[in-house]
């Protein structure tokens, strides 16, 4: 196995704890998923959320996923004016198996960040 990072990108429809949730979750349901991960394969993950989004800590869907023993931490992101609104992100440092590409995860809104990686998705 080798440590990898992960990226990834979603949109919340607002700014309430549930949407925060929903976009973070599905995120990383699909992040695991693409990668073929388990929660023992991921070493930490850091999540950033622009300045509209202050309803939960994106952290907290993680820990829903059973992710309660991986260190995670959340931060916001730079307010750069016209930047997308209502985005979280998260970088996975994590362990792939030997042979395996990494997979970004890019959905929603978020896709038109990554529109080089929207043909892999």
């Amino acid at each position: 196995m080798r440590l990898s990072a992960l990226r990834g990108a979603t949109t919340a429809t607002e700014n309430t704890s549930e949407a925060i949730l929903d976009a973070t979750e599905e995120l990383m349901r699909e992040l695991l998923a693409r990668n073929d991960l388990a929660p023992d394969d991921l070493v930490s993950c850091i999540f950033t959320v622009t300045p509209d989004l202050d309803a939960e800590f994106p952290a907290v869907a993680a820990r829903r996923l059973g992710l309660d023993r991986v260190p995670l931490l959340c931060a916001q992101e730079i307010g750069v004016p016209g930047s997308l609104p209502r985005t979280v992100r998260v970088l996975v440092h994590c362990y792939l198996r030997p042979g395996t590409e990494p997979r970004h995860v890019y959905l929603r809104e978020a896709a038109s960040l990554r529109s080089d990686l929207s043909a892999a998705q």
